[in-house]
């Protein structure tokens, strides 16, 4: 399915320098920032600098470089902010948002890293 990117996106301006970022890590292929919004302690937002809209997008197009970076830049910053459990730690969170439905507020692909609490069940367990 082919894809139309908005390269006027905010997270297209923050690759651009136009609007700043509190950077936490960057890579060649993969930029990790602060969210200016955060809903927990940790709250990175992971993006490709390559021009994808989603994660099946940036998973169907992007190159095994870029794939490879942007896994292990996550794994980085996982570290980086003592979220990961092989650190011992309690844990984190990842989640992407994909169009409409997926309530996906900026069109280009980005994971969300959240932890530092407890963050509660995403879904309710059935009863």
């Amino acid at each position: 399915m082919p894809y139309s990117y908005d390269d006027q996106n905010i997270f297209a301006k923050i690759l651009r320098g136009e609007i700043p970022n509190n950077t936490v890590l960057e890579t060649e292929h993969t930029l990790a920032f602060n969210d200016i919004q955060p809903q927990a302690p940790v709250h990175v937002l992971v993006i490709p600098k390559g021009a994808y809209v989603c994660h099946d997008h940036f998973a169907a197009e992007a190159s095994e470089v870029e794939i490879i970076d942007f896994i292990r830049a996550t794994a980085k910053v996982c570290e980086m902010t003592g979220v990961s459990p092989g650190d011992g730690q309690s844990g984190y969170r990842t989640i992407s948002n994909a169009g409409e439905a997926g309530v996906q507020d900026v069109p280009h692909y980005h994971l969300h890293i959240l932890g530092g609490r407890g963050l509660g069940r995403m879904i309710s367990k059935p009863q």
